[in-house]
């Protein structure tokens, strides 16, 4: 027994130094050598640095700008001359429209009497041919509604060329087109006679834009429905076109001035069937009326009276994109029952609107009351003389009434109440008819503005994506959805249940929530842009109507009688894209990380590097252009999401009311994607745009902003022409770009493939005698100037350059031209490119693509380095196309802010999931020049280059060799944001540590080598459960539920085959795939078509936060000195010498807790909501102050002298609107 014990206990033994060879040395963590660990830290850090050194040649390049002097930046003048030029630019974009409009007018006036040709041709925009195009042939024998022969107009022929100021678009300079809604016959007497006038508009249409060639679209939109614009182009509306001009912010906003609405919506038991469907489209279709400067709720009455949202009760709400979508599903969940309390639902109307009326909230202009019924027993008089008629003629409320059904009894009651309070009342029994009719209310309350006669209030609009409706974007994540199902039927057809293990399911919804983050700043799908537009009004006092006479109980007479009228005829117009007011604004002088943002009356951006209104690559967020100014500047207190600093609320009202001022400020600058985080003090400066409800900021980091770089006179341009410089040797080769987007030079009479060649075009004029740089530094085209200097008495003849129409920014002229005197030997061949010295060396050893350099002025210059010339062409011109934009590419501004931390460092970065993809992976490392003089310095260049991960790896590999192999380590090179440069694991490469080690990632957030910053994103997109909604716009509702019946039962039928035969299954996919044939059949489960059914959902705005990392800046932190202690510390973390990386190497044989998980990955902010309460109520309780645009015109002493005030729907069903109603119910 006891040799047993011994011969154990040997045995034991031997196994114990077998297996722990240093004998009691043997605890997990104490494995890891600190002093070994520290050397690989400081060898990879000098071969890196040492190869950046070199190929950049970066002491060079800051021995090039010696040259240049160290100035101060002005922030209140640089704010004061950016704000003075966008006002000359929008003084005159409202000049253009103000010809429009008293062309409009006139031409109207002059043409009254001319009778309508209904065979009159125009350019119709949807049906325009061009030369090679078809000639189209009537169809035979084909009926209007009315029985008679259709009008058959052959299409007019045009010739259309692209144009890069008109976004691309095929257009013609010599004609306007004309665009007719899908609900409007163009054929109609009234609208066929206000095309044939219009047509004349052609000639101020072009003498505007000779005038002016950087306008956009011009145009005018008829109250009857089509609009007309300049130049002629094709209309292209995918995938149904559902574009009324007299729904668009721009026509609504300056045919009426703001307004208060209530909609009283009838709930009583009679309102049931279709009629409750054309109410809900009557609701829905004037909520598109209305914009962001109007304020609206809706009641719904029975019995009692209840707010549609439930916790919009006593109140009106902002008509932006969020509340209108909250207000619209409200209408859609009402329920029916009991009888209708009209007395209850005026009272409850008139006392919400006398409130806000009072107390000066709201649209503090007009307000109106829109009662949705299917009839009234009684006049309500009492209610209407106590609430509306204290103040005799003026009621401060007009009453709409909208008569629901076809066979209704209490027609003169509800008409009554719209007549008697300057209201109008209409009658409709098709859901056809609704729109048409809905939109009667805007000439009513247009009638003051038309009666001044004189008074054209200006109208800048909120941005909007061009000729996109917004309810595209539910279809657009519709058919996204659809795309989804049908691509995991197809893989489950081709791989069966093991599609539906855990991993393949973790990474489908992974990679669909990262394209759903995906929230990219610039897009090609949208053209972005504000419009300026003013009413134009139609001169008569007097008019002819026909109308039915009521002869005697049963007879009614079509009788012709004189009126006064006061009638709107409809807009005028021109855009101004984004794009055009960001190069106004002259970037350069702003800096790296500097930037500009205008705000408007309402406290919502116009723009702003942050702004992102698109999500999943193409699709518009549901509010998209309701972003607020503090939703966007995050301040670094730390507080609460939606608890806004007072400091900020105070900036904020300062400048949606228009002062002058400027304030420094901590804030939080998320970039790259939004998972990298910026701390950083900031200047701020604003100023107001005259005669606008813009304001202008801008703002620029303390730290490198307040300095920049400036030319010296000796090396002015004409100072180097007259010493026979020759301009364009600074510019030889193809190795160079310049700032795509920035204004250096412009002609406006001529047309060049790219930037690039334009420059060139410019400084071979700069280089003739009699070059002449505009006066002032203003970024206004030269037409503009010319129509400044236009008058004579100024005694100032036109130059030769001003005639053909030219401007340069002079500032970032001559800078562009000094940074490319001084680097131009960067992009040459040099010694180290050839095969025989240390370059060759390098190129072998790291695998390095490019060098590169970028310059404070836009220029970017860089070497290629290949072995043929085959791939050097390659690598040139990838590079150039993906990193162009100089000191807004993310390794520029990395740079800059890393040279803060050490000023020889250099930022290397890999791309986010780099290992997820089987391509080589390209590592870029950049580091900033600076320039100082006089004790003051300001960033001049970056300088960079560009190599293979690979190479990376082996050097790593070569530094550590066994010492990160063994199986019981594990060693990372991480980035200042926490993300993986180098991993045991190749896929691992660009992920987030926190996702691979959380425990350890958390431990270095508690030792302060990592800050977590929460960032709050208030521009989410959340995906709410669809459930079994039923979309609110749908039209015709009967045949709509019958359709969805029908549609049930095909799937249910369908469901069971499916359930018995597995025949069926196949035939099944070849709806998605023809090629299905061709996979395996490989489950005999039936259940899959519940596994793989996706849980459909619908858009919804919402708050996200971030939880990001950025690494202490203590070069000193005692946590570098701390060796790894057992599995306590398993690990040890030292810096890399000049570089924003850190080296982990961790105990591998210490269990890793996988329960600590960190992500930057967004998650929803959950806020404290009442029982009834949605996000939107939560955010209109914390409503922000607003000021009320300048224009309000509500009221006119002759008003009462306009008699018309109401109309019955047509008699008649338009089939071709019935079929346009079933095409919409897909979309809306």
């Amino acid at each position: 027994m006891g040799c047993d014990w011994v011969t154990r206990t040997h045995y034991l033994l031997i196994c114990f130094f077998l297996l722990y060879p240093n004998g009691a040395n043997f605890v997990p963590g104490e494995k890891i050598n600190y002093n070994l660990v520290h050397s690989w830290a400081d060898k990879l850090g000098m071969e890196l640095y040492h190869l950046g050194d070199f190929i950049t040649r970066r002491k060079e390049v800051q021995e090039s700008f010696k040259e240049a002097q160290v100035v101060s930046r002005s922030g209140a003048k640089i704010v004061e001359n950016m704000a003075h030029d966008i006002k000359m630019m929008m003084d005159l974009k409202i000049s253009a429209v103000r010809r429009i409009m008293d062309t409009a007018e006139n031409t109207a006036l002059s043409h009254q009497n001319e009778k309508e040709d209904q065979l009159f041709s125009y350019f119709n925009s949807k049906d325009m041919r061009e030369p090679n195009d078809p000639i189209p042939t009537p169809a035979p024998r084909e009926l209007d509604d009315m029985g008679e022969p259709h009008i058959f107009v052959p299409p007019k022929e045009i010739v259309l060329t692209p144009k890069a100021e008109f976004f691309n678009t095929p257009v013609n300079l010599s004609v306007s087109s004309v665009h007719v809604p899908l609900n409007v016959f163009d054929r109609a007497k009234d609208v066929i006679k206000d095309i044939q006038w219009s047509e004349n508009l052609d000639q101020i249409f072009r003498d505007n834009y000779k005038n002016d060639p950087t306008l956009s679209w011009q145009f005018y939109g008829s109250s009857t429905g089509f609009m007309r614009q300049f130049p002629a182009a094709k209309w292209k509306a995918k995938p149904v076109d559902l574009y009324d001009c007299r729904l668009r912010s721009w026509y609504m906003e300056a045919a009426t001035s703001p307004k208060d609405i209530i909609i009283l919506l009838d709930s009583s038991g009679s309102m049931k069937g279709q009629r409750l469907d054309i109410a809900k489209k009557v609701v829905n279709t004037i909520l598109d009326t209305l914009g962001t400067n109007d304020f609206v709720n809706i009641f719904t009455f029975g019995k009692t009276v209840e707010p549609a949202v439930k916790c919009f009760e006593d109140t009106l709400v902002q008509a932006n994109l969020g509340n209108i979508r909250e207000l619209m599903e409200g209408v859609d969940s009402i329920k029916i029952a009991n009888i209708a309390n009209f007395t209850a639902a005026l009272t409850k109307a008139f006392e919400v609107l006398e409130q806000f009326r009072t107390e000066n909230r709201g649209a503090q202009c007009n307000q109106a009351i829109m009662i949705v019924s299917d009839g009234a027993p009684f006049t309500y008089e009492d209610v209407f003389r106590e609430f509306n008629w204290r103040d005799i003629p003026f009621k401060p409320v007009r009453v709409f009434t909208y008569l629901i059904g076809k066979e209704v009894a209490d027609v003169e009651h509800i008409k009554w109440m719209a007549c008697a309070n300057q209201g109008y009342y209409v009658h409709l029994s098709d859901m056809a008819e609704v729109r048409e009719m809905v939109l009667n209310y805007i000439p009513v309350m247009a009638r003051p503005l038309v009666l001044g006669k004189h008074d054209h209030p200006v109208i800048w609009t909120q941005v909007y994506a061009d000729v996109i409706d917004p309810k595209l974007s539910d279809w657009l994540w519709e058919m996204k959805q659809c795309d989804d199902q049908r691509e995991d039927v197809l893989q489950f057809r081709r791989e069966g249940l093991d599609m539906l293990n855990e991993t393949k399911v973790y990474r489908r919804i992974y990679e669909r929530n990262k394209a759903a983050w995906n929230q990219p700043i610039e897009s090609d799908v949208y053209q972005f842009m504000t419009t300026v537009s003013m009413p134009v009004f139609d001169r008569r006092m007097n008019a002819n109507i026909t109308e039915e006479v009521l002869i005697n109980e049963a007879l009614w007479e079509l009788q012709t009688r004189e009126t006064k009228i006061a009638n709107l005829l409809g807009v005028a117009g021109t855009d101004v894209p984004i794009r055009d007011i960001k190069k106004m604004l002259s970037p350069f002088l702003l800096g790296v990380n500097g930037y500009a943002f205008i705000v408007t009356n309402n406290g919502y951006i116009l723009f702003h590097p942050d702004f992102r209104p698109i999500f999943q690559g193409n699709i518009l967020k549901p509010a998209y252009n309701s972003v607020d100014m503090i939703e966007v500047e995050l301040l670094d207190d730390d507080r609460a999401p939606r608890d806004f600093n007072p400091v900020l609320l105070t900036i904020r009202d300062s400048i949606i009311n228009q002062s002058t001022g400027s304030k420094w400020m901590l804030v939080k600058n998320h970039f790259d994607e939004l998972k990298r985080v910026a701390r950083i003090k900031r200047q701020y400066y604003w100023r107001a745009i005259p005669n606008t409800p813009f304001t202008l900021v801008v703002t620029y980091p303390e730290l490198y902003g307040v300095h920049r770089l400036s030319i010296r006179a000796e090396n002015e341009i004409h100072r180097m022409n007259i010493k026979g410089d020759n301009l364009l040797n600074y510019f030889g080769g193809k190795r160079w770009r310049i700032h795509p987007t920035w204004l250096y030079c412009k002609h406006n009479n001529k047309t060049f493939s790219t930037p690039e060649e334009e420059l060139i075009w410019f400084l071979n004029k700069m280089s003739q005698p009699g070059w002449r740089w505009p006066l002032s530094r203003s970024a206004v085209p030269p037409e503009h100037a010319a129509l400044l200097f236009s008058n004579t008495s100024t005694g100032r003849i036109l130059s030769m350059y001003e005639k053909e129409s030219y401007y340069c920014d002079r500032q970032l002229m001559q800078s562009l031209v000094f940074d490319a005197r001084v680097t131009e030997w960067f992009s040459k061949n040099t010694s180290f490119n050839s095969k025989d010295d240390k370059g060759n060396e390098f190129r072998q050893r790291f695998g390095i693509t490019v060098a590169f350099l970028a310059t404070h002025s836009g220029l970017t210059r860089w070497q290629e380095f290949h072995s043929n010339m085959a791939e050097e062409a390659s690598a040139g011109e990838t590079f150039s196309e993906q990193n162009r934009r100089a000191i807004d590419e993310m390794w520029y501004k990395r740079a800059v802010d890393q040279h803060f931390v050490h000023e020889d460092s250099f930022v290397y970065s890999v791309p986010f999931d780099a290992g997820d993809y089987a391509e080589e992976i390209t590592v870029t490392a950049s580091n900033a020049i600076f320039h100082t003089e006089g004790g003051k310095s300001a960033p001049a260049a970056v300088v960079g280059f560009q190599f293979h991960y690979s190479a990376l790896q082996q050097l790593f590999r070569n530094i550590t060799g066994n010492g990160c192999a063994k199986q019981d380590r594990e060693c990372y090179v991480i980035d200042n944001n926490g993300f993986i440069v180098i991993s045991p694991s190749r896929k691992e490469t660009g992920k987030f540590f926190g996702e691979i080690h959380g425990g350890v990632m958390l431990r270095l957030v508690e030792e302060k080598v990592f800050k977590r910053v929460i960032v709050y994103d208030y521009q989410a997109v959340c995906f709410e459960s669809d459930g079994d909604y039923n979309s609110s716009n749908s039209l015709l509702s009967p045949l709509f539920h019958l359709l969805r019946a029908l549609k049930w039962l095909i799937h249910t039928v369908l469901w069971y085959i499916v359930q018995f035969t597995n025949a069926a299954v196949a035939e099944f996919i070849e709806i998605f795939d023809d090629d299905m044939n061709d996979y395996p059949a490989n489950t005999k489960s039936t259940d899959w078509v519940r596994l793989v059914t996706l849980h459909r959902t619908r858009l919804k705005s919402c708050d996200m936060q971030r939880e990001l990392y950025l690494m202490y800046n203590e070069k000193d932190n005692v946590v570098y000195n701390m060796t790894a202690h057992a599995c306590e510390r398993p690990f040890v973390v030292l810096p890399i010498p000049n570089s924003n990386m850190i080296l982990v190497v961790i105990d591998h044989r210490c269990p890793r807790d996988t329960s600590i998980q960190l992500s930057v990955n967004p998650m929803d902010i959950i806020y404290p909501l009442d029982k009834n309460q949605t996000f939107a109520c939560y955010k209109n309780d914390r409503e922000f102050s607003r000021v009320r645009p300048v224009s309000c015109i509500n009221k006119h002493i002759n008003e009462s002298s306009i008699e018309s005030c109401g109309n019955a729907g047509s008699i008649f069903v338009n089939i071709f609107l019935l079929l346009f109603g079933l095409s919409l119910s897909r979309f809306l």
